[in-house]
């Protein structure tokens, strides 16, 4: 029976058999007991399937997983400690020293570091390019050794909205998957599989666990790219392992290669596994997630429409208000809505908003975004301070953009506050 997402996020994961736990239990060891070695031994060689050590899998962890899986509508995935370590499996899986990736450049600070110095410092080159490109811009960008495309789905926090078919096309006429992280709309608002994305990403700490009380992230394959018709371009994939025999992923997994590569290799050597106790609290919140999202995007929409009205407020984008850029796509994408994050500025720059920011009394200043509480940050004094004017005007994030997260809270009482709070500024 196919359910719809509101059933998904509450029922997807876990199935009780008579007499079990009705609420998904937390597996809260390390290892797993068996009766004999060689059945040990057949599960390191990736001949049966089964827990031996929870860095490599573990039964809530799996069950959650499979959860957001049947949300975003794909056909494997796993979670991870952080939605940073979610990018990092995601693209590190395909690509290595001597790669190439072609990024949208309005992507999350953090995310921004990650590509443009951690990873060049490993040999992986990186060519930002506009969200806003055209196929033929993105092919433009295009090399000979590329191996993926990357985008956010809304941008964090320029909250550029991304035309997923477009740069699905073009990374598919280049021959790569297009990976999305697609954090802000969560699969409640956009299922960007159903419009030709391959890899699908999310930091879970975010709207999904709903209640900043959880790191987390997760990576989910559409099982729709086939690595095999590439085989010079992704040798991980395609070609033996000789750390498990010389396995070929492709060849044994079939359309679960890609997420077995990153659980039984990339996780195996660099550890970033999402604790049981974190993806049962997670579990919690995805469970009301649906219901969060509608409330999450009525409330911004009401302050984007309170705020582009305000004689102090000198620009409002919200991907849902009528006359924001993104209007068009944000309709076509995601008609039910977008996200509870709005971006503005003041008028008076960097300095109103600062003095706006510390008077505000219902809305907390913190390093977090999109959770129950109504939260405010200032991108480029914070998460994206250690970008220079250039690369913060190549992500979108103008000097005096105020990020202001907008809670489940009653629209009237955040609207009051931000009232008082302007009035200071």
């Amino acid at each position: 029976m196919s359910y719809k997402i509101g059933t998904k996020c509450v029922q997807s994961g876990y199935t009780p058999k008579n007499g079990e736990s009705r609420v998904l239990p937390i597996y809260q060891s390390t290892t797993y007991k068996y009766e004999s070695s060689e059945q040990m031994g057949r599960l390191f060689d990736l001949e049966e399937a089964g827990y031996f050590y929870t860095r490599l899998a573990n039964p809530t962890c799996d069950a959650v997983a499979a959860k957001i899986t049947d949300l975003e509508g794909g056909v494997a995935g796993m979670l991870t400690s952080s939605g940073q370590a979610a990018n990092y499996y995601a693209l590190f899986n395909i690509c290595e020293n001597g790669g190439h990736i072609i990024s949208s450049a309005a992507i999350y600070g953090g995310t921004f570091n990650l590509l443009d110095v951690t990873m060049r410092k490993m040999g992986i080159d990186v060519t930002f390019i506009s969200p806003d490109s055209t196929e033929e811009e993105i092919m433009a960008a295009a090399k000979p050794n590329t191996k993926a495309v990357f985008a956010e789905t809304i941008s964090n926090p320029s909250l550029t909205v991304l035309d997923v078919e477009v740069f699905a096309n073009a990374a598919h006429k280049i021959g790569v998957p297009l990976i999305v992280d697609n954090t802000f709309p969560t699969p409640v608002n956009l299922r960007p599989i159903e419009f030709g994305a391959d890899i699908v990403t999310h930091s879970t700490t975010k709207y999904m666990d709903g209640h900043a009380v959880a790191l987390g992230g997760a990576v989910v394959d559409s099982g729709n790219f086939n690595w095999a018709e590439y085989p010079g371009k992704f040798p991980g994939l395609c070609t033996p392992d000789h750390s498990y025999h010389g396995i070929t992923y492709t060849e044994k997994f079939g359309k679960a290669a890609y997420i077995t590569k990153i659980n039984v290799q990339i996780m195996r050597d660099l550890g970033s596994m999402q604790s049981p106790q974190n993806a049962f609290l997670l579990n919690l919140g995805l469970e009301t997630l649906a219901l969060r999202m509608k409330k999450h995007c009525d409330n911004a929409l009401a302050v984007a429409k309170y705020l582009n009205e305000h004689e102090k407020v000198e620009w409002v984008n919200y991907p849902g208000l009528e006359g924001s850029k993104y209007y068009g796509v944000t309709s076509k994408y995601m008609p039910n809505g977008s996200c509870g994050v709005v971006s503005f500025g003041l008028t008076g720059g960097r300095e109103a908003a600062v003095k706006f920011m510390d008077s505000l009394r219902l809305a907390a200043i913190v390093t977090h975004v999109a959770d129950a509480r109504t939260c405010v940050l200032h991108p480029a004094s914070t998460t994206h301070r250690q970008l220079s004017d250039k690369q913060l005007e190549e992500c979108g994030v103008d000097p005096g953009l105020v990020r202001f997260s907008v809670g489940i809270e009653d629209a009237d009482d955040i609207i009051a506050d931000l009232a008082q709070a302007l009035e200071n500024a």
